[in-house]
């Protein structure tokens, strides 16, 4: 059964992805969001050439001959793409199979605990903690993630003592039950980072993410080595090659790839293998409500080494506002902060007719 037709529809967020075999199958995927548009292009210009009448079925054989086929362009774009391929094959797969993807990998459907994960900066602390006990009580989240420093920050804060604010403001505001995680987004030095890893630590914040340049392994090896709590990192990698050195360099206590940023469910599986080698756990990164949410819930149901939690987007429509409409019904239901993972087959969710009929079409075809 062969690949014979890849279909994009996209607008500048989101790329949707439809394959079609000789048989009439389909499966949908998505590439990475953010310059969709772009990746869409590099989609048809150099994967597409390169999988289209091969066996649908042999994932791994497809995504290695795009990665080799196009060894001088090594890089985001060109895994992102390969994402779009990889996740609509692997929902083809289930539904050819009557089975979801979270079963095909061995795992079974059912609840998984979410974090309630914050994607502002532009927010005070108090607002920051108002927000989170609304979550709490309305949704019965327990995990909360919030920003501390500034994005690439080079150790100047949002403003000026934000984090120290921010930090006992939620912890304080929340009690001293539910698990605290931050992300400083490549935001510190070493130094500054060890020293707000301490304040986090005297604070009971159990997980703090990307402190340092996440390009510098050594740096933010300097502050997992300083630390007592977890330190997490990797959602940019998206080199096989860096994810081993990472690893084996024990530059992070917790791995975090992105499903779409790495190219796909298939090389995601790769990272996890790397990480369950090293006794180290897998929490991935999926910060929007596209379908990277929807992939990271069936991985974490199925992989041996899955971490405690989900990341879930609590940013609706001011922040997000290209990621509503997307599904004909939503997948993301959050009950007693859990979101759950279906027997439907394949992804198990259905794209929104309506925003394919508003979205640039684009198709390569045997």
């Amino acid at each position: 059964m062969n690949l014979v037709k890849i279909d994009t529809f996209t607008n500048d967020f989101v790329c949707f992805v439809k394959i079609t075999t000789d048989e009439g199958h389909t499966g949908w995927g998505q590439v990475a969001p953010y310059f969709a548009d772009i990746t869409a292009t590099v989609l048809h210009r150099m994967v597409a050439p390169h999988v289209l009448g091969l066996d649908a079925l042999d994932i791994d054989t497809l995504v290695d001959r795009v990665t080799e086929r196009e060894h001088k362009f090594p890089g985001s774009f060109l895994r992102r793409a390969i994402g779009g391929v990889d996740t609509a094959l692997w929902d083809m797969r289930g539904k050819l199979e009557g089975k979801s993807v979270c079963e095909l990998l061995g795992g079974t459907p059912g609840p998984i605990r979410a974090y309630a994960s914050s994607m502002k900066r532009d927010i005070n602390p108090d607002d920051e903690a108002k927000r989170f006990i609304r979550l709490r009580d309305e949704f019965g989240f327990d995990a909360f993630k919030f920003r501390v420093g500034a994005e690439c920050g080079h150790d100047i804060d949002e403003w000026p003592g934000r984090t120290e604010a921010i930090v006992p403001a939620v912890r304080n505001a929340l009690g001293e039950n539910p698990a605290l995680l931050v992300d400083g987004n490549s935001g510190f030095s070493p130094a500054r980072a060890i020293e707000v890893g301490r304040l986090l630590q005297d604070h009971g914040i159990s997980h703090f993410e990307e402190p340092c340049p996440y390009w510098e392994y050594h740096q933010t090896k300097q502050v997992t080595d300083a630390l007592d709590i977890d330190v997490t990192g990797g959602e940019q990698d998206c080199e096989l090659q860096n994810w081993q050195y990472m690893i084996d360099l024990k530059a992070v206590d917790i791995v975090q790839p992105d499903i779409c940023y790495l190219g796909g469910l298939t090389r995601t599986l790769r990272v996890a293998k790397m990480a369950e080698a090293a006794n180290i756990p897998v929490t991935p990164h999926c910060a929007n409500l596209s379908m990277v949410t929807l992939f990271t819930m069936h991985l974490l149901r199925a992989i041996p080494n899955a971490g405690k939690y989900l990341e879930f987007s609590i940013e609706g429509e001011d922040y997000y506002p290209w990621q509503d409409n997307l599904f004909v019904t939503s997948p993301y239901t959050i009950e007693d902060g859990k979101a759950r993972v279906t027997d439907e087959p394949g992804w198990g969710v259905d794209i929104n007719p309506k925003w394919l009929a508003n979205a640039q079409h684009a198709v390569s075809q045997m």
